[in-house]
Protein backbone atom coordinates (compact mmCIF):
# COMPACT_ATOMS: atom_id res chain seq x y z
CA UNK A 1 0.00 0.00 0.00
CA UNK A 2 2.98 2.35 0.68
CA UNK A 3 4.45 1.67 -2.49
CA UNK A 4 1.49 2.34 -4.43
CA UNK A 5 0.25 5.53 -2.14
CA UNK A 6 3.91 6.97 -3.35
CA UNK A 7 3.68 6.36 -6.79
CA UNK A 8 0.23 7.97 -6.80
CA UNK A 9 1.84 10.77 -4.84
CA UNK A 10 5.07 10.67 -7.05
CA UNK A 11 2.75 11.19 -10.49
CA UNK A 12 0.47 13.74 -9.06
CA UNK A 13 4.02 15.99 -8.06
CA UNK A 14 4.90 14.97 -11.57
CA UNK A 15 2.36 15.98 -13.37
CA UNK A 16 1.29 19.34 -11.24
CA UNK A 17 5.41 19.98 -12.25
CA UNK A 18 4.79 19.60 -15.68
CA UNK A 19 1.49 21.43 -15.50
CA UNK A 20 2.83 24.36 -14.25
CA UNK A 21 5.88 24.10 -16.44
CA UNK A 22 3.80 24.12 -19.56
CA UNK A 23 1.70 27.30 -18.06
CA UNK A 24 4.73 29.60 -17.31
CA UNK A 25 6.28 28.46 -20.88
CA UNK A 26 3.28 29.65 -22.31
CA UNK A 27 2.70 32.71 -20.85
CA UNK A 28 5.95 33.69 -21.24
CA UNK A 29 5.79 33.15 -24.99
CA UNK A 30 2.77 34.40 -25.40
CA UNK A 31 3.47 37.99 -23.57
CA UNK A 32 4.31 40.47 -26.58
CA UNK A 33 5.39 44.25 -26.54
CA UNK A 34 2.16 46.80 -26.62
CA UNK A 35 1.64 48.07 -29.95
CA UNK A 36 1.62 51.79 -30.45
CA UNK A 37 -1.82 52.72 -32.01
CA UNK A 38 -1.21 56.22 -32.04
CA UNK A 39 -0.13 59.10 -34.54
CA UNK A 40 1.19 62.59 -34.09
CA UNK A 41 0.58 65.31 -36.32
CA UNK A 42 2.34 68.76 -36.21
CA UNK A 43 1.12 71.72 -38.56
CA UNK A 44 3.14 74.84 -38.94
CA UNK A 45 2.09 77.99 -40.64
CA UNK A 46 0.08 81.47 -39.79
CA UNK A 47 -3.68 82.12 -40.43
CA UNK A 48 -3.61 79.81 -42.99
CA UNK A 49 -2.99 76.84 -40.64
CA UNK A 50 -4.84 77.87 -37.74
CA UNK A 51 -8.24 78.40 -39.93
CA UNK A 52 -8.89 82.24 -39.08
CA UNK A 53 -12.52 82.85 -39.13
CA UNK A 54 -14.02 79.12 -39.44
CA UNK A 55 -15.00 76.87 -36.75
CA UNK A 56 -12.40 75.48 -34.60
CA UNK A 57 -12.65 71.97 -36.26
CA UNK A 58 -12.95 73.35 -40.09
CA UNK A 59 -9.05 74.27 -40.64
CA UNK A 60 -7.09 72.09 -42.47
CA UNK A 61 -4.94 70.47 -40.32
CA UNK A 62 -8.04 69.46 -38.35
CA UNK A 63 -9.79 68.46 -41.33
CA UNK A 64 -7.07 66.43 -42.08
CA UNK A 65 -6.90 65.23 -38.56
CA UNK A 66 -10.73 63.63 -38.57
CA UNK A 67 -10.28 62.05 -42.20
CA UNK A 68 -6.94 60.14 -41.00
CA UNK A 69 -9.15 59.25 -38.22
CA UNK A 70 -12.02 57.90 -40.45
CA UNK A 71 -9.43 56.15 -42.32
CA UNK A 72 -7.39 54.13 -39.72
CA UNK A 73 -9.66 52.04 -37.59
CA UNK A 74 -8.33 51.97 -33.71
CA UNK A 75 -5.40 54.25 -34.85
CA UNK A 76 -5.87 57.49 -32.28
CA UNK A 77 -4.29 61.19 -33.83
CA UNK A 78 -2.97 63.52 -31.71
CA UNK A 79 -2.42 67.42 -33.75
CA UNK A 80 -0.33 70.07 -32.62
CA UNK A 81 -0.38 73.15 -34.74
CA UNK A 82 2.03 76.18 -34.26
CA UNK A 83 0.39 79.04 -35.93
CA UNK A 84 -0.68 82.71 -35.87
CA UNK A 85 -2.80 84.86 -38.06
CA UNK A 86 0.05 87.29 -39.34
CA UNK A 87 3.22 85.34 -38.85
CA UNK A 88 5.90 85.22 -41.21
CA UNK A 89 9.10 82.79 -41.74
CA UNK A 90 10.79 84.87 -39.11
CA UNK A 91 7.86 84.76 -36.50
CA UNK A 92 7.09 80.63 -37.20
CA UNK A 93 11.10 80.22 -36.40
CA UNK A 94 10.78 81.97 -33.35
CA UNK A 95 7.99 80.68 -32.16
CA UNK A 96 8.88 76.84 -32.84
CA UNK A 97 12.38 77.70 -31.23
CA UNK A 98 10.64 79.03 -28.17
CA UNK A 99 7.62 76.07 -27.91
CA UNK A 100 10.09 73.32 -28.57
CA UNK A 101 8.10 70.52 -29.78
CA UNK A 102 9.82 67.07 -29.54
CA UNK A 103 10.95 65.03 -32.33
CA UNK A 104 8.41 62.31 -32.49
CA UNK A 105 6.04 63.04 -34.67
CA UNK A 106 4.54 60.72 -37.75
CA UNK A 107 3.86 63.85 -39.74
CA UNK A 108 4.44 67.53 -40.20
CA UNK A 109 2.52 70.30 -42.51
CA UNK A 110 4.56 73.61 -42.97
CA UNK A 111 2.42 76.56 -45.01
CA UNK A 112 4.12 79.70 -44.81
CA UNK A 113 4.74 83.19 -46.76
CA UNK A 114 1.73 85.24 -47.09
CA UNK A 115 2.60 87.51 -44.50
CA UNK A 116 5.68 87.77 -45.85
CA UNK A 117 4.75 88.75 -49.40
CA UNK A 118 1.33 91.13 -47.52
CA UNK A 119 3.73 92.88 -45.44
CA UNK A 120 6.26 93.85 -48.48
CA UNK A 121 9.53 92.01 -46.72
CA UNK A 122 12.18 91.32 -48.89
CA UNK A 123 11.99 88.37 -50.99
CA UNK A 124 15.25 87.39 -49.97
CA UNK A 125 14.04 86.30 -46.16
CA UNK A 126 12.18 84.30 -47.43
CA UNK A 127 14.81 82.53 -49.84
CA UNK A 128 16.63 81.88 -46.35
CA UNK A 129 14.10 81.26 -44.09
CA UNK A 130 12.18 78.92 -45.69
CA UNK A 131 15.02 76.37 -46.30
CA UNK A 132 15.37 76.50 -42.44
CA UNK A 133 12.24 75.98 -41.83
CA UNK A 134 12.06 72.76 -43.81
CA UNK A 135 14.99 71.82 -41.92
CA UNK A 136 13.07 72.58 -38.85
CA UNK A 137 9.95 70.42 -39.63
CA UNK A 138 12.44 67.48 -40.94
CA UNK A 139 13.65 67.72 -37.27
CA UNK A 140 10.06 67.12 -35.72
CA UNK A 141 10.07 63.81 -37.63
CA UNK A 142 13.60 62.49 -37.16
CA UNK A 143 15.27 64.08 -39.72
CA UNK A 144 12.67 62.00 -42.50
CA UNK A 145 11.99 64.17 -45.47
CA UNK A 146 9.31 61.46 -46.46
CA UNK A 147 6.77 62.31 -43.49
CA UNK A 148 6.79 66.13 -44.56
CA UNK A 149 4.43 67.87 -46.64
CA UNK A 150 4.87 71.73 -47.47
CA UNK A 151 1.03 73.31 -48.64
CA UNK A 152 1.92 76.12 -50.97
CA UNK A 153 0.36 79.60 -50.46
CA UNK A 154 -3.15 80.62 -51.07
CA UNK A 155 -3.80 83.65 -53.00
CA UNK A 156 -6.00 86.13 -50.80
CA UNK A 157 -6.35 88.35 -54.50
CA UNK A 158 -9.07 85.83 -55.04
CA UNK A 159 -10.85 87.33 -52.54
CA UNK A 160 -13.77 90.16 -51.67
CA UNK A 161 -10.75 91.91 -49.51
CA UNK A 162 -8.07 91.06 -52.28
CA UNK A 163 -9.16 92.99 -54.68
CA UNK A 164 -9.29 96.01 -52.68
CA UNK A 165 -6.15 95.74 -51.34
CA UNK A 166 -3.00 96.90 -53.45
CA UNK A 167 -3.41 95.47 -56.79
CA UNK A 168 -4.74 91.83 -57.21
CA UNK A 169 -2.31 91.44 -60.68
CA UNK A 170 0.62 92.25 -58.66
CA UNK A 171 -0.62 89.83 -55.60
CA UNK A 172 -0.95 86.78 -57.61
CA UNK A 173 2.23 87.35 -59.29
CA UNK A 174 4.27 87.77 -56.00
CA UNK A 175 2.50 84.68 -54.68
CA UNK A 176 3.57 82.39 -57.33
CA UNK A 177 6.96 83.77 -56.97
CA UNK A 178 6.98 82.33 -53.51
CA UNK A 179 5.14 79.16 -54.51
CA UNK A 180 7.62 78.56 -57.49
CA UNK A 181 10.74 79.14 -54.74
CA UNK A 182 9.15 76.71 -52.49
CA UNK A 183 8.32 73.99 -55.37
CA UNK A 184 11.92 74.10 -56.66
CA UNK A 185 12.99 73.88 -53.79
CA UNK A 186 11.43 71.01 -52.72
CA UNK A 187 11.47 69.10 -56.27
CA UNK A 188 15.39 69.64 -55.68
CA UNK A 189 15.13 67.86 -52.04
CA UNK A 190 12.61 65.25 -52.70
CA UNK A 191 9.95 66.46 -50.58
CA UNK A 192 6.20 66.50 -51.12
CA UNK A 193 4.82 69.97 -52.46
CA UNK A 194 1.24 69.68 -52.42
CA UNK A 195 -0.25 72.93 -54.88
CA UNK A 196 -3.64 74.41 -53.30
CA UNK A 197 -3.54 78.18 -54.95
CA UNK A 198 -5.39 77.04 -57.79
CA UNK A 199 -8.34 76.22 -55.58
CA UNK A 200 -8.64 79.68 -53.70
CA UNK A 201 -8.01 80.64 -57.54
CA UNK A 202 -11.78 79.99 -58.05
CA UNK A 203 -13.18 82.39 -55.01
CA UNK A 204 -14.16 85.33 -57.29
CA UNK A 205 -16.15 82.54 -59.10
CA UNK A 206 -17.41 80.54 -55.77
CA UNK A 207 -18.10 82.76 -53.17
CA UNK A 208 -18.32 79.35 -51.02
CA UNK A 209 -14.43 78.97 -51.10
CA UNK A 210 -14.23 82.37 -49.24
CA UNK A 211 -14.90 82.71 -45.50
CA UNK A 212 -17.09 84.89 -43.47
CA UNK A 213 -14.33 87.43 -43.17
CA UNK A 214 -14.24 87.94 -47.36
CA UNK A 215 -10.31 87.02 -46.96
CA UNK A 216 -9.66 83.74 -45.35
CA UNK A 217 -10.12 79.98 -47.38
CA UNK A 218 -14.15 78.21 -45.78
CA UNK A 219 -14.23 75.21 -44.37
CA UNK A 220 -15.26 74.56 -47.98
CA UNK A 221 -12.08 75.35 -49.40
CA UNK A 222 -10.06 73.65 -46.72
CA UNK A 223 -12.17 70.45 -47.64
CA UNK A 224 -10.80 70.68 -51.14
CA UNK A 225 -7.30 70.98 -49.50
CA UNK A 226 -7.22 68.05 -47.27
CA UNK A 227 -8.91 65.67 -50.95
CA UNK A 228 -5.38 66.25 -52.11
CA UNK A 229 -3.93 65.84 -48.79
CA UNK A 230 -5.15 62.82 -47.61
CA UNK A 231 -3.80 60.46 -50.21
CA UNK A 232 -0.39 61.49 -49.19
CA UNK A 233 -0.48 61.25 -45.41
CA UNK A 234 -2.11 58.74 -45.34
CA UNK A 235 1.02 57.01 -47.19
CA UNK A 236 3.40 59.34 -45.00
CA UNK A 237 2.15 57.50 -41.49
CA UNK A 238 1.85 54.21 -42.45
Amino acid sequence: MKIIFYKLLFSTLLCFFYSCSASEDYNTDDLQDPIDNSKRILSLGDSYTIGQSVCESCSFPKQLKDSLVNNNDGVTFELNIIAQTGWTTSDLISNIVSENPSNNYDLVTLLIGVNNQYQGAPFSLYESEFPQLVQMAMSKVQGDKTKVIIVSIPDYAYTPFGQFSGDPSLTSTEIDMYNAFAENYCNENNITFVNITDITREGLNNPDLVASDDLHPSELAYTRFVERLLPLAIEKIQ
